[in-house]
C-alpha cells in the first residue's frame, strides 16, 4: 500500500469519499494529474463501482449518484471537484440540477473542475458559448440580461437588467446557457446575455 493509499484510508475511514461503500476501495487521481505525479491532495479513495462510472460516462446510473447529495460538501477539493463533475454530467436529471445550484466552488476549484481532465489539447471543434459582446462563457459565471424575455410554460417575464448568478452552459448547444431568474430554473439564449463586468476581466 502506497503512502497515498495509507493517508486516503485514514482520511476517509476506508470508505468510497463519494458513496460511503467500504468495497474495492482504489485510489483515484483527479485529472488532471501534475507532471510531478499524483498528489495527496487531488486524490481520493473511492469504490469500483463509483471509478468505473467516472472512467466510463455511459454507464453512469443517475440513482447511485444521489449520494453526492451528502459527498458534495466534503471539505477536501478533489471530492468537491468530482461531484462537481458528476452533477454536471447528470445535470439533464432534475435532482441533480438542483444540486448543482446549491453548490458552491471557489475560482480556483471551478477552474480544475472544468479543466481538461485526459491531458488532450483543447479540441479546435469544441463548442465556445459567447454573450452578446462575443465575451467566452464559463459555468459558473454571472450574466445580465440585456431585453425582458417571456419564458415560455413559465408564465413570468425575465425583465431586462436581471442578474443571473452561477450559470450552466447547455454543453451540446452554443447558443443556451441555464441559470435560476426569479426562483424559477430557465433555459436562455447567449444573445440576451451581457457577462458581468467582474466575470469579464477572467
Amino acid at each position: 500500500m502506497s503512502v497515498i493509499e495509507k493517508k486516503l484510508h485514514q482520511r476517509s475511514n476506508s470508505t468510497c469519499e463519494l458513496c460511503t461503500s467500504p468495497d474495492n476501495l482504489t485510489v483515484y487521481h483527479v485529472p488532471p494529474v501534475s507532471d510531478k505525479g499524483p498528489e495527496l491532495e487531488k486524490s481520493i479513495l473511492i469504490c469500483g463501482t463509483c471509478a468505473s462510472q467516472i472512467e466510463n460516462p455511459d454507464t453512469a446510473d443517475s440513482n447511485h449518484w444521489r449520494c453526492l447529495n451528502d459527498s458534495m460538501w466534503s471539505e477536501e477539493p478533489a471530492v468537491q471537484v468530482i461531484a462537481w463533475r458528476m452533477l454536471h454530467r447528470l445535470k439533464s436529471h432534475g435532482w441533480s440540477q438542483d444540486l448543482l445550484d446549491m453548490m458552491y466552488l471557489d475560482e480556483e476549484r471551478l477552474e480544475w473542475a472544468n479543466a481538461l481532465g485526459d491531458g488532450d489539447e483543447p479540441d479546435e471543434n469544441a463548442i465556445v458559448h459567447k454573450d452578446c459582446n462575443g465575451n467566452i462563457l464559463k459555468d459558473g459565471d454571472s450574466v445580465v440580461l440585456i431585453k425582458d424575455l417571456v419564458v415560455k410554460g413559465a408564465n413570468f417575464t425575465a425583465k431586462r437588467g436581471a442578474a443571473v448568478h452561477r450559470i450552466s452552459l447547455v454543453w451540446d448547444n452554443e447558443n443556451q446557457i441555464e441559470g435560476r431568474v426569479d426562483g424559477q430554473h430557465i433555459v436562455i439564449l447567449t444573445q440576451y446575455v451581457k457577462k458581468t463586468k467582474e466575470d469579464s476581466r477572467n
